[in-house]
């Protein structure tokens, strides 16, 4: 996994934050293969909320997942992005599992043409023919 963190000091105590902290949210069956934390300072030196904080997690097989959050200092942008990543990544999960649990329509649409009794049964299989 490459982790690619733009807008800090290179001796910045939070980058070993972010490291260990992404560490505990990306685990899973299929690491990422890329992660991006971007800082940015949107409205210069005036002050006030206006650090934004955006993370990408590339997975493999999958769309990247982003999360973006606006806070007054770096920590609390990476908190609050970390946050937003959390539930992306959680809602995914979610969204898989849900559609790899329901019938797909035509094996629903083939089981509502059999007969009664037929329905009921389990399907038969067919057996190939060898050559």
């Amino acid at each position: 996994m490459s982790l690619v963190m733009e807008g800090i000091a290179l001796d910045d105590p939070l980058r070993a934050h972010v490291e260990e902290k992404l560490g505990g949210v990306i685990r899973g069956r299929r690491p990422p293969t890329a992660v991006r934390v971007g800082f940015r300072d949107e409205n210069g030196p005036k002050g006030g909320l206006d650090i934004r904080c955006a993370l990408t997690v590339e997975l493999p097989r999958q769309a990247p997942v982003h999360a973006e959050a606006v806070a007054a200092d770096h920590r609390l942008a990476f908190d609050g992005a970390l946050g937003a990543l959390r539930r992306e990544l959680k809602a995914g999960r979610e969204r898989r599992r849900d559609a790899a649990r329901r019938p797909k329509k035509y094996y629903v649409a083939h089981r509502a043409l059999l007969p009664e009794g037929e329905a009921a049964l389990p399907p038969a299989r067919r057996r190939r023919r060898g050559p």
